[in-house]
């Protein structure tokens, strides 16, 4: 038997596997309307129909398909939503795992992000989430754990928003981590910074790298460092870029 509501609510669930996981979910929550929005496409589409507002977004944070988590994830969600809607809570499914720890720390930042599901616990901890957050409560406890990377370690989005020097360290990250850039002279001419500014990317890149503590403070910071961590973050640093003015220089495929 399901959760009883007690009132009628209108659910997005923006998730590759929506459809799947839609029937599952009205089953457990008595009253509810589930809208399914499985693509990029989709999403926007639901979004621009003025249709009544949703009560509750459910979003996968990081996006099953390999091209689409390079192209699109839960924090694109995020932006197209409050395009339309400055306050509507969005719970976030996650998987847990290292490579989402970015995108926590910075959905972690943002108003109205209800918290964090595991989806290896299924719908059944999903519908309790659900039902939790649309009255009024909060998705803390060991059932809910935020997910992001431990704390005191510096986030790539805090770093990047610090003034002139943070964006300059993101275009430099973006434009490797796209794979465009092979050493100083195509660095420069993907990103249009200045050849000194170019020729310099461990000044600019390096102290967040050793802030995080992903590479021990008594090693020279190479080249090789540099393109290697950026390919390690290169899914949340190209999402970071696209939603943030830099997406022609991130774009891995139109170049």
């Amino acid at each position: 038997m399901g959760r009883s509501l007690g009132f009628p609510s209108r659910i997005l669930l923006s998730a590759s596997r929506g459809a799947l996981i839609e029937p599952l979910l009205r089953a457990r929550l008595d009253g509810a309307a589930v809208r399914v929005a499985d693509s990029p496409g989709a999403i926007k589409r639901t979004l621009s129909e003025g249709t009544p507002r949703f009560d509750l977004v459910v979003a996968d944070l990081t996006w099953d398909d390999y091209r689409d988590g390079f192209h699109f994830d839960g924090l694109d969600v995020l932006k197209v939503i409050r395009q339309r809607d400055l306050d509507v809570p969005v719970i976030f499914t996650v998987r847990g795992s290292a490579s989402e720890r970015d995108h926590v720390d910075e959905a972690t930042t943002k108003p109205h992000v209800a918290g964090f599901c595991l989806k290896e616990f299924g719908p059944e901890l999903l519908a309790e989430a659900i039902a939790t957050v649309l009255k009024g409560g909060t998705l803390t406890g060991s059932d809910f754990p935020s997910c992001g990377n431990p704390r005191g370690v510096t986030s790539i989005n805090d770093y990047f928003n610090r003034g002139q020097r943070g964006s300059t360290a993101a275009r430099m990250a973006g434009a490797i981590a796209s794979g465009r850039v092979v050493n100083a002279e195509t660095l420069e001419r993907v990103t249009r910074i200045p050849p000194g500014t170019a020729a310099r990317p461990q000044d600019y890149l390096g102290p967040l790298i050793r802030e995080r503590g992903e590479h021990p403070g008594d090693l020279r910071i190479t080249q090789g460092v540099l393109y290697r961590w950026c390919g390690e973050h290169a899914r949340y640093i190209l999402s970071w870029c696209r939603r943030n003015g830099l997406g022609q220089i991130s774009d891995r495929e139109n170049y």
